[in-house]
């Protein structure tokens, strides 16, 4: 299949980089922290409340694309994200920054279930895995820009809320963007016969499991490390809250450079090996960062943490699907409700943080990195047998 109209492919781009918008609840809740006197597991919630909808919404939200199309669904989710953007415009309470983050995360979890499918139906099935890669680069831009305008914004104007009124604008330019779009999307088989309970049942197979819970694992790693990255510079390494929050954009613009390179080594290597050791390299790195918490060592550790963290949500993707094309819009939804783990793993971090005073609970990451790199060699191993 060739790619018929650039323009439509570069619509869809754009709307990963609206994607990428979801991750600014990470330095977005330090600052609501400071602003309502938040203990760490309290604060904890607002990620929880963000990436919980994954868990419950993401399986309907399959069904859904079945019903109104990929297109028709991704639209959706821009519309959802929208209202959430404009909410703190009309005023600032937690309340209302509850509801913000609940609509930002049901947004996030129908654009991500439906638009990995859509860039599905508009490049060929060998450039899957990359062109998955360049989408999630765009969403590293986007993630690595949201700390910066933050703090840019807080620096200029005195509050850090006036960059929601940027995102807006942003979310109805892909809106429009993506509807003026022409899309011809594939037809998957029983589209009728498709219930929460027969998605559900394909996680009986061990592969698909194995999948799912690495992608739940690294999607806490990723919201871990974007919420909590700034307390561990603080407690660790004494920066303040202003600087600290950078720590956030460092990791971020090395996924951008990771996802760039990684676009470009996906379409000459096995994405399995470099998921091997890719995640090797990581839990090695972290553990040093664990043990020697100098600033410069943390930094840097940051940094080749989001090198090697880059590309591993477009390879687990790419691997589910192509496991199963004929179950693409089913297995999208089930994979993203693995990004739940966002919610999970982020409290676990913070209710263990408030017992111990300190980031212990960055110990939870280094747990799960060593998860993925477990999954990592069952797949490699499964790759070989499947080739004998």
């Amino acid at each position: 299949m060739q790619i018929k109209d650039k323009s439509a492919v570069a619509g869809i781009f754009f709307g990963y980089f609206i994607m990428g918008l979801v991750d600014v609840v990470g330095i977005s809740a330090n600052y609501v922290k400071a602003d309502f006197s938040l203990s760490d597991s309290v604060s904890s919630f607002l990620p929880l409340i963000a990436f919980i909808s994954f868990a419950f919404l993401a399986v309907p939200s399959g069904m859904l694309m079945n019903r109104i199309g990929r297109k028709n669904s991704v639209l959706v989710s821009f519309i959802i994200t929208l209202i959430a953007l404009l909410i703190p415009i009309t005023g600032y309470t937690f309340p209302a920054m509850l509801t913000t983050f609940a609509l930002v995360g049901i947004g996030n979890t129908v654009m991500q279930t439906s638009i990995n499918p859509l860039l599905a139906d508009v490049v060929p099935e060998n450039k899957l895995t990359s062109s998955l890669t360049l989408g999630q680069f765009f969403r590293s831009i986007s993630s690595a820009i949201g700390p910066i305008l933050v703090t840019t914004i807080m620096l200029l104007t005195g509050n850090w809320k006036n960059t929601f009124p940027i995102y807006a604008a942003i979310t109805v330019i892909g809106t429009l963007w993506l509807y003026k779009s022409s899309i011809t999307e594939r037809i998957t088989d029983d589209k009728q016969k498709s219930s929460y309970l027969s998605i559900l049942q394909l996680l009986k197979d061990r592969h698909i499991l194995i999948l799912f819970l690495a992608l739940f694992a690294f999607v806490g790693i990723d919201v871990g490390l974007n919420v909590y990255v700034p307390d561990f510079l603080q407690t660790r390494c004494g920066l303040p809250l202003q600087q600290a929050g950078l720590g956030s954009s460092l990791y971020f613009t090395a996924r951008i450079i990771g996802s760039l390179i990684g676009a470009v080594l996906l379409l000459r290597y096995r994405s399995e090996n470099i998921y091997l050791y890719t995640m090797a390299t990581g839990v090695i790195i972290f553990i040093i960062m664990m043990l020697f918490p100098q600033l410069y060592i943390a930094l840097t550790s940051i940094f080749i943490i989001g090198l090697v963290c880059a590309n591993v949500f477009s390879i687990l993707l790419s691997l589910a699907l192509q496991y199963r094309p004929d179950k693409a819009n089913e297995i999208s939804g089930l994979m993203i409700m693995a990004v739940s783990g966002g919610a999970i793993i982020p409290l676990i971090i913070g209710i263990i943080n408030d017992l111990t005073g300190e980031s212990a609970g960055m110990y939870v990451l280094l747990i799960c990195l060593l998860s993925l790199l477990s999954s990592a060699i069952y797949l490699r191993r499964h790759k070989s047998m499947s080739k004998n």
